[in-house]
């Protein structure tokens, strides 16, 4: 598609695809904007994934709360998770690092991790789990209160699920959140599967 120098390129999209050969795809897609409709000042700060899970809905909240569950899913490729505290229920605390397994990658809140604390806001048995977090860090632009949303429909023979990230800190990229979140979903259906 051809662009004009009184246009603007916005990136809208940009999603991630694991072939059956191991192959990695990234699909971009671009939207012509007139230079007369100003482009939003600032990158969102959201994350929107909706994934079907073969699992009934039930086991997939379950999971989702389950303190020894969560070390086990909810955490990229490369990097590790330590519970540290994990008190699901509405208001109840929640800690969680995640540790790079390639020392030379460089943690938001130590050298080799991602640590976050917070608290549950919402409890909606088998359907919704809201989420308030923040990265323990001195970097200004990593810091800020994170929602984190997901919630649960019966979809076919298992779930839908559909998690909504709110909030991320300038300094976290978008694509490398929702790469993340993929990969953590990723876990999620394959060790509901097995449940």
């Amino acid at each position: 598609m051809p662009f004009s120098a009184l246009c603007l390129l916005t990136i809208e999209n940009v999603a991630t695809f694991r072939g059956g050969t191991g192959q990695t795809t990234v699909v971009v897609r671009a939207v012509e904007r007139s230079s007369a409709i100003p482009a939003d000042p600032a990158p969102s700060r959201t994350t929107r994934i909706t994934r079907h899970i073969e699992a009934p809905r039930s086991r997939v909240y379950a999971t989702l709360l389950d303190p020894v569950a969560i070390a086990k899913w909810r955490v990229p490729d490369g990097m590790t998770c330590i519970v540290h505290e994990w008190d699901a229920r509405e208001g109840g605390a929640l800690r969680v690092s995640l540790t790079y397994e390639d020392r030379r990658s460089s943690g938001k809140s130590s050298a080799t991790s991602d640590t976050h604390q917070g608290h549950f806001r919402r409890l909606v048995q088998d359907r919704e789990i809201v989420e308030a977090i923040e990265f323990e860090t001195a970097d200004p632009s990593m810091r800020g209160v994170m929602t984190t949303t997901i919630r649960l429909e019966d979809s076919g023979h298992g779930t839908g699920l559909h998690a909504l990230h709110e909030g991320s800190p300038p300094g976290i990229s978008s694509v490398d959140n929702e790469i993340g979140w993929r990969m953590a979903l990723d876990k999620l259906a394959a060790l509901v599967a097995c449940r």
